[in-house]
């Protein structure tokens, strides 16, 4: 079997390949990029597994004119650049000792070293320059499947990272086959070693979250880490009973997804602190419960928070309350949106001025959103002169 694309004949990047495999070393392309290759998934990143070693990878690298970055040696990875396309090649490796969070490792002359500190079979997936692949674990039966294994025994590779908990709720999200269910064995050491997660930085934690709220439809992961007690672990107070209902909204309205919006369906408490979210995630995550909370209408909720919050909103306000969604509601969204308020402050000087300037302008602001954003500048001036 071989995969194929665009990425791999590049020149770029047989360039690459060619600056490791002309001096007698290996250069197998590894994980996401053949499992997505397979699977017929765009491919944005290249990994590249060899048996030569960093210092040796940097000198062929710069000998073949490429630009070689030492990103991660002390791991054996050099990122190198062709043509503005980085490649990070890593040399083959084996774990000497691990902690939960991070590993020391040793380098290796074996494929099969570096696939078994792998995490999961699907990931353990390598292609040659030509696009044959090598599949040293049998990897390829489980892929073709979407049947998402961790690398022999589970629970050793949960202690050598714990992260790979929420690794495998998030892969099985995006690659798993969800009418078959998830592995036993795999659920089994999830659930006895949740204790591992508090060992890990929130930020890791955060981004994992993020990138499975992103999925296409994580309601059934989500539902998974519920009841082997990981979403309490990480998300303290979370319900997802309000997940799949946004999703199918989602679906129905022909909206993109969105880890924020799906994040604020779940509720809880300390999200911000405990998934160390960014100011701006920060602030929509905050925005998005005040609109589910207030009472403002669709029209409203466009002009103030914008199309797409002010969308997120409906959808969330549907799914959390067991609310119908009237079909019209993402019209007036976008009305609402395109709406400018036709009073400026200097209409209003210098009669008012300061904190009366700004009580005028708000009172008359809620007055043309009452009217439905139809009240004109004269209207308007003309309800606020005394009788």
């Amino acid at each position: 079997m071989k995969v194929t694309g665009d990425w791999l004949t590049n020149p770029a990047t047989q360039k690459v390949c060619a600056s490791l495999t002309d001096a007698g070393f290996e250069a197998l392309f590894v994980g996401g990029c053949v499992r997505n290759a397979l699977l017929d998934a765009p491919v944005n990143d290249i990994d590249i597994s060899t048996n030569a070693l960093p210092e040796q990878v940097m000198d062929l690298a710069k000998a073949a004119g490429l630009n070689a970055v030492p990103t991660g040696i002390e791991h054996g990875t050099i990122t190198v650049v062709s043509r503005h396309i980085p490649h990070e090649i890593t040399t083959f490796r084996r774990d000497v000792e691990t902690d939960g969070r991070r590993a020391v490792v040793a380098f290796s002359d074996s494929v099969e070293d570096d696939a078994r500190r792998r995490d999961f079979t699907m990931n353990a997936l390598y292609a040659a320059p030509d696009g044959t692949v090598v599949d040293p674990l049998g990897g390829m039966v489980d892929l073709t499947a979407r049947r998402l294994r961790f690398i022999d025994d589970a629970q050793d590779r949960i202690r050598e990272d714990y992260l790979r908990i929420l690794r495998y709720f998030r892969f099985h999200a995006i690659y798993g086959d969800p009418n078959a269910g998830m592995d036993s064995d795999a659920l089994a050491a999830i659930a006895a070693n949740i204790d591992g997660l508090a060992a890990l930085s929130r930020e890791r934690v955060g981004t994992e979250i993020k990138k499975l709220l992103a999925a296409p439809d994580p309601a059934p992961a989500v539902a998974a880490m519920r009841s082997t007690g990981v979403l309490t672990a990480t998300l303290h107070g979370t319900d997802d009973k309000a997940l799949a209902p946004l999703v199918h909204l989602e679906g129905v309205f022909g909206i993109a997804p969105d880890p924020m919006r799906r994040l604020t369906c779940l509720g809880g408490v300390g999200l911000t602190e405990a998934l160390r979210l960014s100011k701006r995630d920060s602030r929509t995550l905050s925005d998005l419960r005040d609109g589910v909370e207030n009472t403002m209408g669709p029209a409203e909720l466009g002009y103030r928070l914008g199309l797409d919050a002010g969308l997120s909103v409906l959808l969330l306000r549907s799914a959390m309350m067991e609310l119908p969604m009237d079909p019209s509601a993402p019209v007036e969204i976008k009305r609402g949106a395109g709406a400018e308020f036709p009073i400026r402050p200097a209409d209003l000087m210098p009669d008012h001025s300061g904190p009366a300037l700004g009580a005028a302008l708000k009172t008359l602001e809620q007055r043309w959103i009452d009217s439905g954003m139809t009240m004109g500048t004269a209207d308007l001036l003309a309800s606020l002169a005394p009788d």
